[in-house]
C-alpha cells in the first residue's frame, strides 16, 4: 500500500512573497521613471527647453540687422549691398478654434495681401505646431495693417533682405543671402557670422488673449547684436569697367567663361575680381545652373599653359642657374620618357635662343631646358625636387590662399614621386604649365610676390571692418611668406615681361601699344584642355594671360582666364591677351595708374 505524503503548504507566505515582488517591481519602475524625469526635467532642462524654443524660434526672435557691404568709390566708400526690412506673417494654430474662425481670419488677411483665402485657411488649421508661416516678404504697411486687427495668434516678424544698388556688380564675389537669412557663396558665406550678428529674443510673443506683443524694452529677454559692416578692397569704377570688358570679349571670343583679377602686389588687396557670365544676386532664385554662383577666379583651377613660364624663369633665376641674358642652343624638341616635347609653333627650328626669346616665343623646349638647369643639366631628381619646392613652398601652389571666399580650390601640383615611371615627363610639362592646375588667384598672387621683391601677401577682399558701435578695424596686410625670391629676381623679370609685350606689338598686335610713360609687361598662355579619360583634346584650349602695369614701378598685377574660347589661333594670344590689353588701357585712361 502506497501512502501519499502531502506537505502542508503555507499559502499565506506565497501570497505575501508575490505581493512583495509586485510592489518591489513597482518601486523599481517608479524609480526608473523618476530617474528619467530627473534627467529630462533637471539635468537636461536647458537642452530640451532650447529644442522647444527652436521649434518656434522665429516667433521669439528679434532679428539682428545684417551688416552692410561697402566698396571704394574714388576717395569715399559707397554701399554696394544694403538692407530692406520686410516682414514674415505667421500664425499660432493653437489659437484657431475651428475652420469657420480660420476662414474669417483668412478672408480679412487676404484682402491686405491679395492672396488665396483657402491656402491661408489650410495653413492656420495646421496641427501639432505653434508656428506656421502665412506669407513672406510683406511690406511694413501690410504688416502694420494686419497687426492693427489684433487677431489672436496672428503676428509678424521683420527680416532684412539684401538690396543691390549696382545690380550684378561683383556678384560672385559678394554671393547672396538665402530665404533663411544665411549667406551663400562669396563674401556673404565666408563672413556670414560677422555679417549676420546674433538675434535677440522676446520674453513673450502674445498677451493672454493671443494678441502679439511688441519687442519693447520691457519685453526683451536678450537684445540682438547687429552684424559688422565690411569695406571691401574693390574699386567700384575699376570693377564696373572690367565686367563690361569681359561681357564684350565673351561674345567676341565665343568663350565658355572668363575671369579677371587686378591685384595690388604690395599688400594683397584685390582691386577688381570679375567673372562672366554672371547673375543678379537680388534675383538668385531665377538661376537654373548653380555653377554660375561660383567665383571661378578663386574656385576653378586649370592648367595655365605658358603663363607658368614666369614662375619657371623666376625659380631658375633665384637658384642662380640662369641669368636674364643667358643663351643656349635649343634643339627644337626634347624626347622624354618616350614622348617628344615640341613648341606649339616652331620658330626657325634648332638654333640659339635666350631667356627673353623663351618668354617672347613661348618656347616649351626653353622651359624644359630651364628645368634641366635646376638639376644636373638634365631632368633628374634634384631638378624635380627643386622645382617642386619652388612651386609649393615659394609660390604656395597646391593650397588655399585663404581669401574671404567660399569654396576656394587648392589646385594641384603633382608630387615628385621618383617611383612614377613618367615623372620626368610630368615635371617637364609643369615647367610650361601642363599637368599642374592653378586658379587665377594663385597665379596672380605668386607673380605679385615675385614682382614686389619677394613678399607673398595673403590676397584679401576686406579693407576694413566697422563694428555696430562704429569702431573701425583696418585689415592689416598679412604676409604668408617672405623672400620667395630675391628682390633682384623681380627686377629682372620686369624687362623680360616687357619684352614679350613689345614682341607682340612688333608682331602686328596693335592693341598692345601703350603710352611710353608707363611700363607694361605680360605673358600669354595657351593650354590644351585635358580629357576626362586621359590625354588632351586636340582642338580645345584655354587662354590665359598674366601681366602688369605701372609707372616707375609695377602698380597692378593682372590675370585673365578665358575658358575654351572659340577663336582661330592661340587662345592666349587671341582670347586672353585682348582682355588684358583692354584692362590696361582702361586703367591708364581712367587715371588709376601713376605714370613715370
Amino acid at each position: 500500500m502506497v501512502t501519499n505524503k502531502i506537505k502542508n503548504i503555507n499559502y499565506q507566505e506565497i501570497y505575501s512573497a508575490r505581493i512583495n515582488l509586485f510592489f518591489g517591481g513597482l518601486v523599481i519602475v517608479a524609480g526608473l521613471i523618476f530617474i528619467r524625469l530627473f534627467i529630462l526635467q533637471i539635468l537636461n532642462y536647458d537642452k530640451y527647453k532650447k529644442e522647444a524654443l527652436n521649434s518656434q524660434l522665429k516667433q521669439y526672435q528679434i532679428p539682428a540687422t545684417r551688416g552692410l557691404i561697402y566698396a571704394e568709390d574714388g576717395n569715399q566708400i559707397t554701399p554696394i549691398v544694403l538692407n530692406q526690412k520686410l516682414y514674415t506673417l505667421y500664425a499660432d494654430p493653437t489659437f484657431i478654434k475651428n475652420k469657420s474662425q480660420a476662414e474669417k481670419i483668412a478672408t480679412r488677411i487676404s484682402k491686405v495681401l491679395n492672396s488665396n483665402v483657402q491656402n491661408l485657411t489650410n495653413l492656420m488649421l495646421t496641427k501639432n505646431t505653434e508656428y506656421v508661416v502665412l506669407a513672406n516678404k510683406i511690406s511694413q504697411a501690410q504688416s502694420k495693417t494686419i497687426l492693427s486687427y489684433k487677431i489672436p495668434g496672428i503676428g509678424t516678424t521683420g527680416q532684412d533682405y539684401r538690396v543691390y544698388p549696382y545690380g550684378s556688380l561683383a556678384a560672385q564675389v559678394l554671393g547672396f543671402v538665402n530665404e533663411n537669412g544665411v549667406g551663400e557663396y562669396g563674401i556673404e558665406q565666408y563672413m556670414n557670422p560677422e555679417l549676420a550678428g546674433t538675434p535677440g529674443r522676446v520674453k513673450a510673443i502674445t498677451d493672454a488673449g493671443g494678441v502679439p506683443l511688441a519687442a519693447s524694452s520691457s519685453n526683451i529677454e536678450i537684445a540682438p547684436k547687429n552684424g559688422d559692416n565690411l569695406v571691401l578692397t574693390l574699386n567700384i569704377g575699376m570693377q564696373t569697367q572690367i565686367e563690361k570688358i569681359l561681357a564684350t570679349e565673351y561674345k567676341l571670343t565665343k568663350s565658355q567663361g572668363e575671369s579677371a583679377i587686378v591685384m595690388n602686389p604690395y599688400n594683397g588687396h584685390i582691386k577688381a575680381m570679375a567673372n562672366y557670365p554672371t547673375f543678379n544676386p537680388a534675383n538668385y532664385q531665377a538661376v537654373t545652373n548653380p555653377k554660375i554662383f561660383q567665383n571661378a577666379a578663386v574656385d576653378y583651377s586649370i592648367e595655365p599653359g605658358s603663363t607658368m613660364k614666369t614662375l619657371t624663369t623666376s625659380a631658375a633665376l633665384n637658384l642662380g642657374v640662369i641669368k636674364p641674358y643667358t643663351s643656349f642652343f635649343d634643339p627644337a624638341h626634347w624626347t622624354i620618357d618616350g614622348f617628344t616635347i615640341r613648341d606649339i609653333k616652331q620658330d626657325g627650328g634648332p638654333r640659339e635662343q635666350n631667356i627673353q626669346s623663351i618668354l617672347a616665343l613661348s618656347l616649351n623646349t626653353g622651359a624644359t631646358w630651364m628645368l634641366m638647369q635646376m638639376g644636373g643639366g638634365q631632368i633628374d631628381q634634384k631638378g624635380i625636387d627643386n622645382w617642386y619646392n619652388y612651386m609649393t613652398n615659394h609660390f604656395l601652389l597646391g593650397r588655399d590662399t585663404g581669401i574671404e571666399q567660399g569654396y576656394e580650390s587648392p589646385g594641384f601640383v603633382p608630387p615628385p614621386n621618383i617611383a612614377d615611371p613618367s615623372i620626368d615627363l610630368r615635371y617637364a610639362n609643369t615647367a610650361f604649365g601642363q599637368g599642374v592646375q592653378l586658379t587665377a588667384l594663385q597665379l596672380v598672387s605668386a607673380d605679385s610676390a615675385i614682382l614686389n621683391g619677394g613678399t607673398y601677401y595673403k590676397p584679401t577682399l576686406i579693407a576694413k571692418t566697422i563694428t555696430p558701435s562704429g569702431r573701425v578695424i583696418v585689415n592689416q596686410p598679412k604676409i604668408l611668406k617672405r623672400n620667395i625670391v630675391r628682390p633682384q629676381v623681380g627686377q629682372e623679370l620686369v624687362p623680360l615681361m616687357e619684352g614679350v609685350v613689345k614682341a607682340y606689338l612688333y608682331g602686328g598686335f596693335s592693341f598692345m601699344k601703350f603710352p611710353s610713360n608707363y611700363i607694361v609687361g605680360g605673358k600669354t598662355g595657351t593650354a590644351q584642355v585635358a580629357m576626362p579619360t586621359g590625354g588632351y583634346y586636340k582642338n580645345i584650349f584655354n587662354g590665359t594671360y598674366v601681366g602688369f602695369v605701372g609707372g616707375n614701378k609695377v602698380q597692378y598685377v593682372i590675370i585673365v582666364y578665358n575658358i575654351k574660347p572659340g577663336v582661330a589661333g592661340y587662345a592666349g594670344s587671341y582670347a586672353a591677351q585682348p582682355i588684358f590689353a583692354d584692362i590696361v588701357h582702361m586703367l591708364i585712361n581712367d587715371g588709376y595708374v601713376a605714370p613715370k
